[in-house]
């Protein structure tokens, strides 16, 4: 798998805990940052798409089946 090098600027302090953090557990930086990163995007999603299906539930009562829909649009 191709790999993509990302430069970002963290403070101190979480730097040192991400080293000391992997070189306890036996972990590649690379690997922790990268899958750190990807849960937290994950995360993010989930929380978006809970705030939607909070904010459409009221539309809920009005949706139709998808044959119903394929009804109506042909016509």
């Amino acid at each position: 798998m191709a790999k993509y090098t990302l430069a970002v600027k963290i403070d101190p302090k979480v730097a040192e805990r991400v080293r000391h953090y992997c070189a306890q557990r036996g972990l590649k930086q690379g690997f922790f940052v990268e899958k750190a990163l990807a849960e937290q995007l994950d995360r993010d999603e989930l929380t978006e798409d809970l705030s939607d299906l909070r904010r459409n539930r009221k539309d809920e009562a009005l949706a139709v089946s998808f044959e119903e829909y394929e009804r109506l649009r042909r016509g």
